[in-house]
Formats: C-alpha cells, structure tokens, sequence
C-alpha cells in the first residue's frame, strides 16, 4: 500500500445517505436492508450535517423504555446523529485517513467536495486496500 494514495482511488462513490428528517423506523430499515455500519446524513441542500452508526442505533434502542410508542415514533435523524464530523477531500491521502481513524476511534470517513458528499472510507476499505484483499 503506497501511504499518499488519494482516497478517491480507495472511497465507495455509491454512498447511501439519508435525510436529517428521516424516522428512526427508516434509517433502522436502511441499516437492515444494506451491509454498512454508517449512514452519513444530509439536510434539505444536500450539505452533510451528521452520521449515525449502526452503534447509535443499539444504544438508542437500548433506552428503548424511557420513550413512550408515540415519542419513539416521532425520533428523527437529526435527534440522535453525531454532529461532530471530520470529513476528507479526494485527494486527501490513505495515510491521512488513517491517522484519523487511529486518532479519533471511528471508523467511517466523509469524503467532501464543494461541500457535498462525494464518496466514503471506511477502515475496512483502508485494511481491503492495504492488503489488496
């Protein structure tokens, strides 16, 4: 693995992303129906304003009985989303992109241009790249 690598030679371009309004019921439908631990996720003009993790998912749902049906129903992305991004350019390298998952203990990355999302790495991608898995 060459360390400068841009990461638009290792990001996911196919990245699915969701709505800062959307249902807990939709983005726990999206996590079931695709095989990936993060949903970045968007307001009305496309700009990034967050990420959940299948972990915020299991953590939410394990206070499951402080919420009535109704309040639990009524639980939005933008409710519980990490708002504390670190996002990456494409041209940012591997090694970059690794430092800060080592740096920060999570595991996925927003890659932004012009102020939208372009694309995603995850440390799996890094591993995947490295060992040309």
């Amino acid at each position: 693995m060459d360390p400068k690598t841009p990461l638009k030679d290792i990001m996911t371009t196919d990245v699915i992303a969701l709505h800062e309004d959307d249902s807990l019921r939709i983005i726990d439908k999206t996590f079931e129906k695709h095989n990936f631990r993060h949903i970045p996720i968007l307001n009305s003009a496309m700009d990034i304003v967050g990420i959940i993790s299948k972990d915020d998912i299991l953590r939410l749902i394990s206070v499951r009985q402080e919420f009535t049906d109704k309040e639990f129903g009524l639980i939005k992305a933008k409710d519980f989303m990490s708002r504390d991004l670190v996002l990456a350019r494409p041209e940012d390298s591997a090694e970059m992109a690794a430092r800060i998952f080592a740096k920060n203990k999570f595991h996925a990355l927003p890659i932004e241009q012009d102020g939208k999302l372009v694309g995603m790495v995850t440390t799996h991608d890094l591993i995947t790249f490295a060992f040309g898995l």
